[in-house]
Formats: C-alpha cells, sequence, structure tokens
C-alpha cells in the first residue's frame, strides 16, 4: 500500500509472518535503507509489529520512508515468485523507488547473489513478499515514450530564493513555498546565498523535505541566506545560474526581494531561451536538457521592510519592522518623558517614507520627516520649531521627531538628524538626542501579521508557477484590500521607479498619488491629530459638536489609540468631546468628563480602556429611557462607541426606538474594537492583531518547550467567543497540526482523526528530533471536549510515541502594549468617526443651530471599519441581515479561506492514518 506522509514518499510493505518479516526489513536494508523506528506497543493495546526504514539520497534525492508491518491477515498481491524466464517488467504492478545511484545496488545484489532484471532505465527485483520493485534513477523507469510526453509526465521543480536586503517574514516565504509545493506534487529546492547560490550552485542548492523548514516560522531574517551578486549582473554568470537550474532540473523560480531583486529575476526569463541555446551549443547541457528546459516560470514575492513597492498594498517584513521601531521609541519616550528631552530618530526608507510616517502615528510622534512630501515651507526649520513650542506650551515634557534617511526639503536637500538636533537644541533649549536605530529595524522574531502574508503569498506563488504559460509575462504575488493578488511584475517595477524619479523633479504630488490610497489617509491622520493643532481647521461655531465617546465591550489594544486621535481631531475643528467612564452603566449614571488635548497625550501606547469598560447594553442591561436622558441633558450631539458585539448589539436596539427619543436621533458610530474579530461591517477590529501577537509570542515560548521536552503536544486554548478567528489566523502564524473552532466544532471521529495523524507525525519522527507541537483551540468550541478532556484523550491514545500537556492563555491576549497595527487602523477610524458626525449633521445645523433632532435617516447609525485597505461606513440597517445575532458574529468571515491552509501546511492533506 503506498501513501504519502508529512511531504514525504513513504510505502506500507505487508508481511504474512515472522520469517518474512525479518527477511524483509533485512533486504531493504541491503538495498540502502536505514532504520528509523524499530518494534514498539503502545500502552493498553498491542500493535502489528512494524519497522520505519529511511532511504536517505544524496543532494537530489529526497527521503524516502517505508514501514514494513507484520500482519497475518494480509492478503499477498502474489502468492509465489515470479521465474527468471519472464519480463518481470511487464507485471501488472511494480513497486518504484527513484534512488540515486543504481550501481552500488547492482554491487550488493550480484555479491548475494539475489536475481535481478536489468533494462535501460531501471533493475527490477522482487522483495521475499514477492513484490516486484523496480529501482531507478531516472525520472521514468519502466518505458521509453516521446520527449514531449516526457515533459509533460516529469515532476515540478521548484527554487525558492531570497535575495537583496532581509525582512522577517522570508523564512515564512521559504517554509510555505516547500509545504504547499510538495502538497501539489512538486520537488522544491532552496538556492542558498540568493542569486550567488544561483550562480555557484553545487551544494548551495539543495532539495527540500518537509523537516528542512521545521522551526521557520519564529525565526527572522532568512535561513536561506541572502547577498550581493555582481556575477548575476553578467551574461556568463547568468548562464552559469542557468546551466546550474537544468543541471537540478528546476524549471521555475520564485523569488522573495525587493524591485531590484525582482528585475533581476525577469531578466533573467527574458534571457532564458537564448542561454539555453548557448549551453547547447557549447555542449554545457544535452539536447534532451535543452529540449525539456525551453521555458524558465518566474514569480515574484515582495520582501521589503520600505513597504516601497508599488502594486500591492504591504510587503513581507515591513510590519515586523514597524514593531521594532515602535519598541524602540515606545522606550525612547519614557527617558525623554523623564528627563524632558527631544530624541530625533532616524529610520530606514530611501525613497519611501512608509515606516517612518506609520511610526510617527503609532508612537504619537511630534513631527516626521518623509521623502514623498517634504514641508510644503521654505523655512522648515521655523516650521518644526513652532509645533514642538506649541506642544511644550500645552504641557509636553517630550519631543519626538522621526526622520526617514531619505528624507528631503522641498529644494531636494538631505535633512539630516544631526541638522534637526542642533536646530531644536540651539533654537529651543532643548535637551537632544540623536537615535538611529539602523539594522535593529531588520531583526527580530517576525509579528504576526508577516508570518500570515509570508504563508498566503507563497501559497498563491505556488499556485502561480503551476498556472504559468510561456506567454504570460512573469507575476508579483501582492496583497491589496485584504486579498491576495497577482499583477505583472516588470508593470509594478516601473510604477515603483516612478516614485524615484518624481521626487528627483520634485513632482512630489506624483510621489504621493503613486503611494497606495491607504498612505495618503494615514498622511492625513497625521497631520490633522499632530500637526494641525494651530486652529487653521476649525469648523464655524454653529457647526461645532458635543461629542461623548464611551468604551464597550471586553477591553481591547486600540481603543485608547482611538479616543485620543478622536480627540485631538475633534479639538482642532472646534468640537467638545467628553469621555464616558464605564460604558452605558457609567453613561446613564451620568459620568461625563470633558477632554482636552494632554488628558489623552501618551494614549497611543497604551492598552486596555481608560475610559473603563463593561458589556451592559441598553434596553437590555440599563434603560433606554435613562440612556435618553442623559444624551439630552448634556446635549450631546453624536456618539462614538468603540467596542465589541456588545457595542454593535448597543446600536441595534438604540436604532429600533431612536425615533421614540428626539436626543437619540443624533448621529451615532461604532469603531470596532474586540480581539474575537466578530463585528460584522469590517475585515479588522481593533486588538485583534494585537491579541495574534501574544498568541504568536506565547505559542513560540511553548513550542519551545515542547521540543525541549521531545514528543509533546500543548493544546493551547485562545479566546475567541463563538469565531475562529484567533485560532485559524493564529494557528497559520504558529504552524499548528491541528484547530478546534466553533464553526466546526469537535466529536468524536474528529479526535480519533487527530490521534491517528499525530501518531504517524511521531511516528516518523527522528527520535533524536522529535518536533514540539501545539494545537490551538478556540474556549467556547464545546463544553464537552474542554483543553484539559482533549489532552488527556491524547496523552492517553499517544502512549509511548508522545505526552501532552495544556496553556491557557486567558486575558493576556487582551491586555499588553497595542500592535502597531492596532493604533494607525485606530488612529483611521477615530478621524473617520468624526467626518462621519460632521457629515450628517452639517445640513441641519445649518439650518437651526440649536436643532435637537440632527440625524434621522438610516445611514447616519453605522459601523465605521475597514473593507481591505478602504474606512467605510456600514449602516446597522444594511448590516443586521448579514449578522448572526446568537452566534455574535457575521454570517460570512473573509479568514475562512485560510482555514484549509492551517490543515494542508501541518501534513494533513497528504496523511490519512497509519495503518
Amino acid at each position: 500500500m503506498a501513501t504519502s506522509a508529512l511531504g514525504l514518499s513513504y510505502s506500507i510493505i505487508s508481511s504474512k509472518n515472522e520469517e518474512a518479516y525479518g527477511q524483509t526489513v533485512k533486504f531493504y536494508e541491503l538495498l540502502g535503507f536505514d532504520r528509523v523506528i524499530g518494534n514498539h506497543e503502545s500502552e493498553g493495546e498491542t500493535e502489528l509489529q512494524q519497522t520505519w526504514l529511511r532511504l536517505k539520497g544524496g543532494k537530489q534525492t529526497s527521503s524516502l520512508i517505508i514501514k514494513i508491518v507484520l500482519n497475518p491477515e494480509v492478503t499477498l498481491h502474489r502468492q509465489e515468485p515470479l521465474t527468471t524466464d519472464k519480463d518481470w517488467g511487464l507485471e501488472d504492478t511494480l513497486f518504484v523507488l527513484n534512488v540515486p545511484h543504481l550501481q552500488p545496488i547492482m554491487h550488493t545484489l550480484t555479491e548475494r547473489d539475489i536475481p535481478f532484471q536489468e533494462t535501460t532505465t531501471s533493475i527490477l527485483i522482487q522483495d521475499p513478499n514477492n513484490n516486484v520493485i523496480a529501482l531507478s534513477s531516472k525520472l521514468n523507469p519502466v518505458s521509453e515514450q516521446p520527449q514531449q510526453q516526457l515533459q509533460e509526465q516529469r515532476r515540478k521543480k521548484i527554487g525558492i530564493l531570497t535575495s537583496g536586503g532581509d525582512a522577517s517574514g522570508m523564512n515564512a516565504c521559504v517554509r510555505a513555498t516547500v509545504l504547499y509545493g510538495i502538497s501539489k506534487g512538486c520537488d522544491v529546492y532552496a538556492v542558498y546565498e540568493g542569486y550567488q547560490g544561483l550562480v555557484d550552485g553545487g551544494d548551495y542548492i539543495k532539495k527540500m523535505d518537509w523537516r528542512s523548514v521545521t522551526g521557520y516560522l519564529s525565526v527572522g531574517g532568512t535561513s536561506i541566506g541572502t547577498a550581493r551578486c555582481m556575477p548575476f549582473k553578467t551574461r556568463e554568470g547568468r548562464l552559469k545560474a542557468a546551466e546550474n537550474l537544468i543541471k537540478n532540473g528546476i524549471d521555475s523560480l520564485i523569488v522573495c526581494g525587493g524591485d531590484g531583486s525582482l528585475t533581476g529575476a525577469d531578466v533573467f526569463r527574458s534571457e532564458w531561451g537564448g542561454l539555453v541555446a548557448e549551453l547547447f551549443k557549447t555542449k554545457r547541457i544535452t539536447e534532451e536538457e535543452a529540449t525539456i528546459f525551453q521555458h524558465l516560470t518566474i514569480v515574484g514575492l515582495v520582501g521589503s521592510i520600505d513597504n516601497d513597492m508599488s502594486s500591492t498594498d504591504i510587503t513581507i517584513g515591513a510590519v515586523t519592522s514597524l514593531h521594532r521601531i515602535c519598541e524602540a521609541v515606545d522606550s525612547v519616550d519614557t527617558t525623554a518623558l523623564s528627563h524632558s528631552r527631544a530624541f530625533v530618530i532616524e529610520v530606514m526608507g530611501r525613497h519611501c517614507g512608509w515606516l517612518a510616517l506609520m511610526a510617527g502615528i503609532a508612537t504619537g510622534a511630534d513631527f516626521v520627516f518623509i521623502p514623498e512630501r517634504p514641508p510644503a515651507e521654505e523655512d522648515w526649520e521655523t516650521a518644526m520649531c513652532n509645533v514642538a513650542k506649541r506642544h511644550r506650551e500645552l504641557g509636553k515634557r517630550k519631543t519626538i521627531i522621526i526622520v526617514a534617511e531619505g528624507a528631503l526639503d522641498k529644494h531636494l536637500n538631505p535633512i539630516k538628524v544631526d541638522h534637526i538636533k542642533d536646530i531644536l537644541s540651539d533654537r529651543l533649549g532643548l535637551d537632544t538626542r540623536v537615535t538611529i536605530l539602523g539594522h535593529t529595524q531588520r531583526g527580530g522574531s517576525p509579528c504576526a501579521f508577516d508570518r500570515i502574508l509570508g504563508t498566503v503569498q507563497s501559497v498563491a506563488a505556488v499556485d502561480a508557477v503551476l498556472a504559468s504559460t510561456p506567454d504570460k509575462p512573469s507575476p508579483m504575488i501582492g496583497m491589496n484590500n485584504n486579498k491576495v493578488t497577482t499583477k505583472p511584475l516588470m508593470d509594478a517595477v516601473k510604477l515603483t521607479h516612478e516614485v524615484a524619479k518624481a521626487i528627483e523633479s520634485r513632482n512630489f504630488e506624483r510621489a504621493m498619488e503613486l503611494r497606495d490610497p491607504q498612505f495618503l489617509d494615514e498622511y492625513k491622520v497625521f497631520n490633522v491629530t499632530t500637526i494641525l493643532d494651530d486652529n487653521s481647521i476649525e469648523l464655524p461655531d454653529h457647526q461645532r459638536l458635543r461629542i461623548a465617546i464611551l468604551h464597550i465591550g471586553a477591553p481591547a489594544g486600540g481603543m485608547n489609540s482611538a479616543t485620543r486621535a478622536a480627540v485631538r481631531y475633534a479639538l482642532n475643528r472646534g468640537h467638545t468631546v467628553y469621555g464616558v467612564a464605564n460604558g452605558f452603566s457609567g453613561l446613564v449614571r451620568g459620568c461625563f468628563e470633558q477632554l482636552n488635548w494632554m488628558d489623552v497625550d501618551g494614549w497611543t501606547t497604551c492598552g486596555g480602556s481608560y475610559l473603563g469598560t463593561n458589556r451592559a447594553v441598553p434596553g437590555k442591561d440599563v434603560d433606554m429611557g435613562m440612556v435618553a436622558y442623559r444624551l439630552q441633558k448634556m446635549n450631546i450631539q453624536a456618539v462614538m462607541l468603540v467596542g465589541g458585539f456588545e457595542a454593535y448589539a448597543s446600536l441595534v436596539e438604540i436604532d429600533k426606538v431612536r425615533y421614540e427619543y428626539p436626543s437619540l436621533c443624533i448621529p451615532m458610530c461604532l469603531i470596532p474594537a474586540t480581539i474575537s474579530n466578530n463585528v460584522p461591517g469590517t475585515d479588522f477590529s481593533l486588538g485583534c492583531d494585537t491579541s495574534l501577537n501574544v498568541i504568536v509570542s506565547a505559542s513560540d515560548a511553548i513550542v519551545q518547550s515542547a521540543q525541549s521536552s521531545r514528543r509533546r503536544v500543548f493544546v493551547i486554548e485562545v479566546q475567541g467567543g463563538r469565531s475562529g478567528f484567533l485560532a485559524v489566523e493564529g494557528g497559520l502564524a504558529v504552524g499548528a497540526c491541528a484547530i478546534y473552532i466553533p464553526e466546526e466544532g469537535i466529536d468524536l471521529p474528529r479526535l480519533q482523526g487527530d490521534v491517528q495523524f499525530l501518531k504517524g507525525l511521531y511516528d516518523t519522527d527522528d527520535p533524536q528530533k522529535s518536533e514540539g507541537r501545539v494545537i490551538l483551540r478556540t474556549e467556547s468550541v464545546s463544553k464537552t471536549y474542554t483543553t484539559k478532556v482533549i489532552s488527556e484523550i491524547l496523552e492517553d491514545e499517544g502512549g509511548a510515541r508522545f505526552d501532552s500537556r495544556t496553556a491557557v492563555l486567558g486575558h493576556i491576549q487582551q491586555g499588553n502594549t497595542p500592535s502597531p497595527l492596532d493604533r494607525i487602523r485606530a488612529s483611521r477610524l477615530a478621524i473617520h468617526s468624526i467626518e462621519f458626525f460632521e457629515k450628517h449633521t452639517r445640513v441641519a445645523l445649518d439650518k437651526q443651530q440649536d436643532a435637537v433632532e440632527l440625524a434621522t435617516g438610516e445611514e447616519s447609525i453605522a459601523v465605521i471599519g475597514l473593507c481591505g485597505a478602504e474606512v467605510h461606513a456600514k449602516s446597522i440597517k444594511t448590516l443586521l441581515p448579514t449578522t448572526d445575532m446568537k452566534n455574535r458574529k457575521p454570517h460570512h468571515d473573509w479568514w475562512h479561506r485560510d482555514r484549509a491552509l492551517v490543515d494542508i501546511l501541518s501534513g494533513r492533506s497528504y496523511y490519512s492514518c497509519i495503518e
């Protein structure tokens, strides 16, 4: 019986009696197989006697595994051996083994007087169970076929290399390419040291198997290396690279790198036909090789911490780099506050200011300098000093300036950190320090976002390889509006180069246009919450609002960030803002506090909820009439809720009765904030990214413990309510071997299948290097099959193979410092919320300045959510039909598309069970 496990070919060979069993084990050991796992028994049952063997080939041959089983009940395909006067190759059933070399095996068989038959492509032998074995080092061992047919039937061989500057998440790309490629029946090769390895060949091009990428997800940088390669820029260098690919049978190349690396790959493809012709002409490759390898497939993945590639919203490594920057700035922030200092911090970004701008928003910096949008003022030094001075006069004890390394003034003169330091010291008398973060921005374990991004894009890259045709342009895999996209590689590179050209020609408007719309929106967010605090964007008196902000539900990272941004933008517009303590329970008690600029200073980096939060829903837990009364008494003209499904349910209840209470006929909106990510109307809720990073960090530590203990499975319980978002995306980010989510539930057949799956995993492990493995279980998936019960079942069934432990992460998933993504998302959504209020009150206030019923339309009570890269306001009336109120979630979630990948990349799709 032949099957496949964990990306490694293996077969089960059954023997009917003890004698045949022993002879079979010895027979395959003669062929070069090594014993992996010998006979064993599990607790409580006696298993079939079995022996695992592995054939370890050369660099070009993957490990081949067979399991020999003693099974008296088996029915053998052939009872008696074939006679030597018959052609064994004509038999209906052949067991084909691909081996690195035939000569040593033929020598062994001859020495032992074991009969065999030799063909032009293989040797045929019979094992002690009378199976006919075809041993071959060729692609097609049993027949001679036309070349075109041979080309069509050969296994796809894919190379993966990382090039240019390293970026956290590249290892996730390599891992996913290897695992998913194997799942699609491909052979996958890693090219070490980037293009240099392609030119040098030999040991730099290595075939990967399932075990080759163990532990890759949590490692930063690139484990297969990257290096500058001047030879590849020459034709002779590319000729050597082509020869090395052909000799290794590789006809497809996935390249993860920046625009320079991807451009080099496309040039390589465009020259491929000429390179192959020259190699054949100089007899460096055979005619057969020249015929088979007529075309080279190139697929690009963008690995760049700068996020500087056009045609994609985000690049692999950029978010992790932002994490490193924010960690550094958060640390500097405390010492700046202690000493009332100014810090000027340089971050990477030669032609792209994404890192500087995002860090400015996420850390609450006072000023940022980016290449695409230099200061508009001729005298930018004075403009910067004015902002710093205003903030100091408001009561700030610290000043943080973030500068992209490629920052310029409007005349293309570089803006350097030391010059800024001197200006702040000389003009404002500030004790100023300079911090250049340098290559710390490239390092560290990848964040959850980059692990998931690298994984899903690499899966798409393998699919693009398999779908590629010679006439298609090389594709680049990107991410647009939260969907993986495939676009022509060189079109994206061309647009990317246009940004630098626009900056060089001082066409800064064009440079900003070439960035994605999200970048423009975030640039505005920073300005209106930080720079434009000088009364320059105030509204007329009659259009100014009294706004209340409430936090509803469980705490989530980003709640405070949203409140800070809303307060500061609202104050800049001339509005009055009240923070309401403890949600609707506090509202009915009259717990209103007017907030000013400095009241929310420093809130960006703080987790939890400073206003306080609870789950009370008006109309159910608190009296709706009292809610209306308090809003009327305080003359509140707009309400912003920040929270989870309870906040959504609150708007649903208010929408039912708002026309009964004039004070409820005002614009109301919800900024989704819950780690469960279960609020309709948004792809991402505030707090879910922070929670994923907590899960990833904890799971990495748990996996390390499991590896150290050898042969151990941890069942990790995560939160999420009735939503499996955290388990699915967390499972993808940590490489979980199984997940349990409410959408699927748990039953005995599922548990039995998982037990068998885990047995197979540990049976094929190297006993001295067994992996630590984790299973993620959503807390509410089952009342019967609790985390402890599942662990105990695994412990009992695992027997001598593995043991099991539990880890309940609990409320640490709701805490910790908010991630940069949650801070940035919070700020964007807050600005759009204030604009939402202004839009829905403008007409009524223009007609009657003291109007009570400011907004009566259905669109005026809505969820302000992220739909892809854009922010949309979706009314409660529109969202309610799409909502499963009983299970507190939308009927359809985008993240279900990733569910199958967890199983595929764990090896489940290749392995049903070990018999």
